[in-house]
């Protein structure tokens, strides 16, 4: 019998588009770990060998370790905060009828159409008229602010996506706003929380302008790497903390899509509330 429909067609023009726009994508950042293990400081073929020099240079680096470090802990903080912060904005904007609903929410989204470097500018104003050093919690203030919109966004789709008679159930069963939270809304959501931690902290971690204009003696990984372009005997060891970046980042997107799946099974066998 002759199949018809969309399984008869299954690599026309729109596969062809996918395959070359992964290629596109992603062999450039696959040559990143490849130019990692050669022995020369020049990123060219032919390859002139096979050498862990620059991961044992890498680790040895203090000032490209303290970078990263810097990093992660800008990261974290802003995932956190930001994370709270647009969950408590995406309740308030799905649970109750508030005034000015549009203008709020579009205040909030504000950050995505500004560039960045005027969002730079504007923080590092602010800053030094309010007497602020600028350390790593100016670049964790200016990270908040792009990063809000990203969790509010994940989190406005993530309690819109199921049944809000679970939190009615529990409320006529004697729970109070604040339980129903942490025993029904909280394990439905933790999916969109996890999902808006791992967003925030990626937009956290590789940001570099509003960093640029913010970063006082401390720098984060973006402005040392930029910093160290200049020098062709030092882009080595960022090859090869690029590698080590690359295969975390691959563990982390497995375990969020676990997540997810888990999410999405949890949901399928949830019962239904009449």
């Amino acid at each position: 019998m002759r199949k018809t429909g969309i399984s008869s067609r299954k690599f026309g023009p729109l596969g062809v588009y996918a395959v070359v726009y992964l290629l596109f994508l992603y062999v450039p950042v696959l040559f990143l770990p490849l130019f990692s293990f050669n022995d020369s400081i020049y990123v060219a073929f032919p390859l002139k060998g096979f050498t862990l020099e620059w991961y044992g240079k890498m680790a040895a680096s203090g000032g490209l370790i303290e970078a990263l470090f810097n990093s992660l802990k800008v990261a974290s903080a802003v995932a956190i905060f930001s994370t709270i912060l647009g969950t408590l904005a995406a309740k308030a904007v799905t649970r109750y009828r508030l005034r000015g609903r549009g203008p709020i929410v579009g205040m909030i989204m504000l950050p995505f159409v500004i560039p960045g470097i005027i969002l730079g500018i504007s923080i590092l104003v602010l800053a030094n008229a309010a007497g602020l050093p600028l350390t790593l919690f100016t670049i964790a203030i200016g990270h908040t602010l792009i990063a809000v919109p990203f969790a509010m966004l994940v989190m406005i789709s993530r309690l819109e996506g199921f049944d809000r008679n679970l939190e009615e159930a529990a409320m006529d069963l004697g729970e109070n706003a604040w339980m129903t939270f942490w025993r029904v809304t909280f394990p439905l959501a933790l999916p969109g929380f996890i999902a808006s931690l791992l967003l925030t902290f990626t937009e956290s971690f590789d940001e570099f302008i509003l960093a640029f204009f913010l970063a006082g003696t401390e720098v984060t990984l973006p402005v040392y790497i930029w910093s160290q372009l200049r020098f062709p005997s030092k882009l080595p060891n960022v090859l090869a903390l690029g590698s080590c970046i690359l295969a975390a980042s691959f563990f982390v997107i497995a375990f969020s899509e676990w997540v997810r799946r888990r999410g999405v099974r949890g949901e399928a066998a949830a019962p239904v509330v009449a």
